[in-house]
């Protein structure tokens, strides 16, 4: 497959068919064997006085003194923070340690790393108004051009608005050894895009949520070019690395385009963060992201493929009276510390009312067939394990240690994470959950 032009998507205006205006705030992206080198030409095009660069113990080994030598070689003066967490997470107390760390007179962050690293930077260069840059060490998720940072704030996975990395470097020297179950992540992280634009398709006729052809197409092309080269990334192919990179920063473009994270993140992705979020709170070890999302899908379009067999029964089941006090105490159970957060959304939204229930229900029934399309066009769930599978990675939640009652809990409690309508919460208007999370554990759990 063909590499991409960058320059046709960043720092223009781009005027879409959807009627917005897209805008990436990218300077360059560079995916290429040595890509490290060509940072002192980009340093040399700005005048930043203090760098800072941010790592952790293992992308410090990964690319960090490689960095420090390019910096000191060109004579820039720069400060070094680093990580020493076994296990980095995305909340309060690593952000408090980024922002009392880096100097008040710093300009730009260099961070190096993947996900979590990624996150904490871009977030935290947002709120200092000063620009980053990521050198990547893994294709291990799709957020180096996202301008969001999902973080982990009162236990609750949470999404903050933030903007791109200034650059981003991918040298394949370096990704191309990153653990396999790193590379295995980031394919995980973009298959998980098949039930997400499924999930903003059907939302767009439910809801008449704000939807862009254009930009679903780049998560295609995304998808395409990852779902072509995993065989190849587990071989270590510099080429198919490249290309899974490559469909890793496509679909952040995407995110950034539209302002926030529905191109790329759906259902799969509400089953990862709750998950993520129980791992956390139990001090459980918790997978990498893609390697969860990757799991996620599996599941969702399993659950898709039941809700097509239920096509003809759906409309028979009466809506229930949306019981708020057992729904709270249900929440208070499911959620523990982190509960406060979605019980505030639920009030302010409402989407589980009856009254909301019954107008999706209703607006499902008008435009079903066109709905059945949508979901008509997803790949099996047998598709995504094999390829998952080849790379040695995980497609059931028993392989994650997730629990039978932790999964059932995030097909049944997940959708309350977001304002985002998916499948999750068609599963509770049709009153599904019950049926489908029993039948899936039975599937995924034949012991138990």
């Amino acid at each position: 497959m063909e590499k991409i032009d960058w320059k046709k998507y960043l720092q223009k205006e781009i005027s879409c068919s959807c009627g917005k205006t897209h805008f990436c705030d990218i300077e360059e992206i560079i995916i290429e064997d040595h890509a490290i080198k060509h940072l002192t030409r980009i340093l040399s095009k700005h005048t930043y006085k203090k760098l800072c660069v941010v790592c952790d113990k293992h992308t410090e080994k990964a690319a960090g003194f490689q960095v420090y030598e390019e910096l000191e070689t060109a004579g820039y003066d720069y400060d070094k923070i680093i990580f020493h967490d076994p296990e980095l997470v995305p909340d309060e107390e690593a952000l408090v340690s980024l922002f009392t760390q880096i100097p008040n007179n710093c300009d730009l962050i260099l961070a190096v790393g993947s996900g979590t690293i990624n996150d904490l930077c871009r977030y935290v260069s947002y709120k200092m108004k000063i620009d980053y840059y990521i050198i990547g060490t893994a294709p291990s998720m799709d957020g180096y051009a996202s301008n969001v940072s999902p973080l982990i704030i009162q236990h609750l996975k949470t999404t903050f608005e933030a903007r791109p990395a200034r650059v981003i470097l991918g040298d394949l020297d370096i990704i191309a050894n990153a653990p396999l179950h790193m590379i295995a992540a980031g394919v995980g992280d973009i298959i998980g895009k098949y039930v997400c634009l499924t999930d903003w398709q059907i939302a767009h006729i439910v809801n008449d949520e704000y939807i862009c052809p254009e930009i679903m197409e780049l998560v295609r092309q995304s998808i395409r070019k990852v779902a072509y080269n995993a065989e190849g990334a587990a071989k270590r192919e510099k080429s198919a690395i490249a290309a899974v990179m490559e469909g890793l920063v496509l679909s952040g473009i995407a995110m950034s385009y539209i302002g926030n994270s529905r191109p790329a993140s759906g259902s799969e992705h509400h089953m990862s963060h709750y998950w993520e979020m129980m791992f956390l709170l139990s001090n459980h070890k918790d997978p990498l992201h893609g390697t969860k999302v990757g799991v996620g899908t599996v599941t969702a379009i399993r659950l898709y493929e039941m809700l097509k067999k239920k096509r003809e029964l759906l409309f028979l089941s009466e809506v229930p009276d949306f019981n708020r006090n057992l729904w709270k105490k249900e929440i208070l159970e499911a959620y523990g510390p982190a509960a406060s957060g979605v019980l505030t959304l639920e009030e302010q939204i409402g989407k589980n009312t009856e009254k909301e229930v019954n107008r999706r229900r209703k607006c499902f029934r008008q435009h079903q067939d066109e709905i059945w399309s949508v979901i008509d066009s997803l790949p099996d769930a047998e598709e995504i394990k094999e390829i998952l599978a080849s790379m040695d990675a995980p497609y059931s939640p028993a392989q994650l240690d997730v629990s039978p009652e932790l999964f059932r809990r995030g097909i049944y409690f997940a959708k309350d994470l977001r304002n985002r309508f998916g499948l999750l919460q068609i599963l509770f208007d049709f009153q599904l959950q019950h049926e489908f999370s029993e039948n899936l554990i039975k599937e995924f759990y034949p012991t138990e």
